[in-house]
């Protein structure tokens, strides 16, 4: 069985949990022993039985490898979809219809019916698999949940004494909202150690923040990324608790790497959060002003050394049992043959 891997955003160009659950779930379905190769545009001699497309796969790709008689399963991440409320999801299924049907080229245009002409959808939560067969018009039988895994490390981590830091580990951005979290720590009086960078050490969203922390150094910790994950693992382990509260996300891994180490987590009140840990994480709007998020932070700070730990995430090898049992459905053969 060879899988090839296919994404449209270089690694040099930007980093994230994008990068690292690609990477991840290759090693973990080598170790199962699927021969796994990333797709080379240039090479027209690669063969594969299956392409595994991170993303909105272009129609044209979808439908040209089925016609070579290869597989396509369709990865994506409804992180701005996933975080849209109710009301303009149904509007974008209204306004999806109804293109489809008065300006077929644009829909073509847009990739909506990768999904549909997929072999497989994969999404990371129910919620987005739902999303994918009511907004995109995936078939609900060729959808599949597959979530994102942790590292054993992240999972083998030793018990310790919390400390007095709230921690967030996110890239430094808009999306994020580490400037107005930073913001509802200061007011709030509770220490909170960031941990990440922004993609453009320019970008003025980052040197925002950075500004913040050095004019509020007592409350706010800030020293950059931590890429040796050992070290990041026994921070979650010290962590008085894990703060995220990104105006979009589809399934942090950050937010599961926390939970492996049994950090009390507060995240933003969206249905990618609520669908993956229910009851086992306090929730935050992100919606209403910086004062309420300084009462809600201050709350679970307080609150956060007597809750109950969240249930521990899958490992990577988890997810590469996963999909290669999905694979080997799609080929009607086991690894090897």
């Amino acid at each position: 069985m060879r899988v090839l891997f296919h994404h449209l955003a270089p690694f040099s160009l930007t980093h994230g949990g994008v990068q690292v659950q690609i990477l991840q779930t290759r090693a973990a379905l080598e170790a199962l022993g699927v021969e796994i190769d990333f797709l080379r545009w240039w090479d027209g001699e690669q063969q594969a039985d299956l392409i595994h497309f991170f993303g909105r796969a272009p129609v044209h790709l979808v439908r040209t490898a089925q016609q070579k008689g290869i597989k396509v399963v369709v990865a994506d991440l409804l992180t701005e979809q996933g975080s849209r409320p109710r009301f303009r999801l149904w509007l974008q299924r209204i306004t999806r219809m109804i293109l489809r049907r008065a300006v077929p080229p644009l829909t073509s245009a847009l990739n909506w019916d990768s999904y549909r002409l997929a072999d497989a959808c994969v999404a990371l939560t129910h919620w987005e698999s739902n999303l994918m067969t009511e907004l995109f018009g995936a078939l609900p039988a060729k959808t599949h949940v597959v979530p994102n895994g942790v590292e054993e490390v992240f999972l083998n981590s030793q018990v310790t004494e919390r400390g007095r830091w709230l921690v967030c580990t996110a890239t430094i951005t808009e999306r994020k909202r580490i400037v107005e979290l930073a913001q509802a720590a200061v007011m709030a009086a509770t220490p909170l150690w960031v941990i990440g960078r922004p993609y453009s050490e320019s970008d003025p969203y980052a040197s925002r923040f950075e500004e913040l922390a050095r004019q509020n150094a007592s409350v706010l910790r800030y020293e950059g990324a931590i890429s040796d994950r050992a070290k990041l693992a026994q921070v979650y382990r010290q962590a008085r608790g894990f703060v995220l509260l990104s105006a979009m996300e589809s399934l942090s891994l950050s937010a599961l790497e926390a939970a492996a180490g049994e950090c009390p987590l507060l995240l933003s009140d969206l249905p990618w959060a609520r669908t993956v840990f229910e009851q086992n994480a306090w929730y935050c709007s992100v919606r209403q002003s910086t004062a309420a998020t300084a009462t809600v932070l201050r709350k679970f700070y307080d609150a956060a050394p007597a809750l109950k730990p969240p249930p521990k995430p899958m490992t990577w090898r988890d997810v590469g049992a996963q999909l290669k049992a999905l694979y080997e459905e799609l080929l009607g053969k086991k690894v090897g043959d």
